[in-house]
């Protein structure tokens, strides 16, 4: 199988079904930037780290595979004609987010606990964590907006939108690891 194939050339691509929509739509626009998340965090997975988060980090990126998966499939072709769904995959489920929750309660256990905001940075690490937070929030805005025009699963607002956390606790807690600093974000007075 080629890696071209060249029905994109004028601006549109498929989604699972075969309809074509533009490359700009919301709905390209959506499982585009979870697969920009997925390669943050394979980023922060190649960092040194404790193995267990590692192991955490590859069953999102899983997850999020799954994730972009649904979003790239319209309502209307979710169903075969046969009546049996077109994506022969998981979907995601409550223990998914229970394990991101789980994750978060675990590490937050581990902290000091958090009296102003913090600014990111400290350690590169750590700054790719938050800088997979903020992509992870822009998926949730985008995932939002589709949901409003066309409907998308549940499951997919509330993953992405404690994934996010997770990054959060994750940054914090890899901050604590490699003793970096945490600056807390104290508002100058003008």
């Amino acid at each position: 199988m080629k890696v071209y194939t060249k029905t994109g050339d004028k601006g549109t691509t498929a989604l699972f079904g075969g309809t074509r929509v533009a490359k700009h739509h919301i709905r390209i626009e959506s499982y585009g930037t979870v697969d920009e998340l997925n390669s943050h965090i394979g980023l922060i997975r190649d960092q040194e780290m404790n193995p267990m988060y590692k192991k955490t980090l590859e069953r999102i990126q899983d997850r999020l595979f799954t994730l972009g998966a649904i979003l790239a499939t319209p309502p209307e072709k979710e169903i075969l004609k046969n009546g049996k769904e077109r994506l022969n995959i998981p979907k995601i489920s409550d223990e998914d987010i229970e394990l991101l929750e789980n994750e978060i309660d675990s590490m937050d256990a581990a902290l000091p606990q958090m009296t102003h905001f913090v600014l990111p940075g400290g350690h590169t690490t750590v700054s790719y964590c938050h800088i997979a937070r903020c992509v992870c929030r822009r998926a949730e805005r985008l995932a939002v907006h589709l949901d409003e025009l066309e409907g998308i699963d549940g499951m997919v607002l509330r993953y992405l939108n404690r994934l996010s956390d997770y990054l959060f606790v994750l940054a914090r807690k890899l901050s604590y690891d490699l003793n970096a600093d945490e600056v807390k974000w104290i508002p100058e007075k003008y």
